[in-house]
């Protein structure tokens, strides 16, 4: 699986990528020059039970390691992942 990443000055995202497919998307808004605001979670059907969300949001935790910023999850996928993952607290707002 591959991951790319988008960002510009308000918001981004993350692609997990497989063989070439699109397989997922995360976004996300900037909040200021520090924060990052987890809106959106997709999975594209055909990738479902995969793992795809989980790699999606281990980039975005990775990013914001990274970055030394922090991130509010907004999206219920992340959200409920951040809430049964104690060792990725460090980077939540």
């Amino acid at each position: 699986m591959e991951m790319l990443q988008f960002n510009n000055e308000t918001k981004g995202s993350f692609q997990a990528m497989i063989d070439g497919a699109k397989a997922g998307t995360m976004t996300y808004s900037w909040a200021g020059t520090d924060k990052i605001i987890i809106d959106h979670t997709e999975v594209d059907p055909a990738y479902k039970g995969k793992g795809v969300g989980n790699e999606l949001l281990n980039a975005a935790v990775d990013f914001a390691r990274a970055q030394q910023i922090k991130i509010m999850p907004l999206c219920p996928f992340a959200k409920s992942v951040f809430d049964k993952t104690p060792s990725i607290h460090d980077v939540l707002l």
